[in-house]
């Protein structure tokens, strides 16, 4: 006990918090397979000659868009990821990463540029000396660019 070091914790705050299955919504979020997803289609069973009414869920991964589904019975907890969505000014784009600044002057160039469509709109707009803001998705300490918006 006397070589356990306690001067460096964490904050506490978990990545996910449970919640009953019955409890979830359509466009909100939940954990399917270990990805966090956002609720696109779910319905519920009747209870059946053993129980529980169960809930089929269907789910888009927030960051890969891939599907996945699972069925759980409707009194069970789910995990539930939580979801944080922040705005940076786009100050520079180069070597496949993304120069940003957040509203309290901080500055971070730690995410990539995304693949496809997203990625091509965001080096052209910077390109052509627009001036832009991306939206940052964050769910289980992974951190994804998923929208611009153009600043007014």
């Amino acid at each position: 006990m006397a070589d356990d070091d306690f001067t460096v914790a964490e904050s506490g705050a978990s990545s996910t918090f449970p919640m009953q299955c019955s409890a979830l919504r359509k466009n909100g979020y939940v954990m399917l397979k270990g990805r966090p997803c956002k609720i696109v289609d779910m319905s519920t069973s009747k209870t059946g000659k053993h129980g529980h009414a169960k809930v089929h869920l269907v789910g888009l991964d927030i960051f890969t868009q891939k599907k996945y589904e699972d069925i759980c019975p409707s009194t069970h907890n789910m995990n539930v990821p939580n979801v944080t969505r922040k705005d940076y000014q786009v100050i520079d784009v180069s070597d496949g990463y993304i120069g940003l600044l957040d509203d309290s002057g901080e500055t971070r160039e730690d995410l990539k540029v995304p693949d496809g469509d997203l990625g091509k709109e965001i080096e052209k707009k910077f390109s052509n000396g627009e001036q832009f803001v991306v939206t940052v998705m964050k769910a289980l300490d992974e951190e994804h660019v998923v929208g611009t918006k153009v600043l007014t």
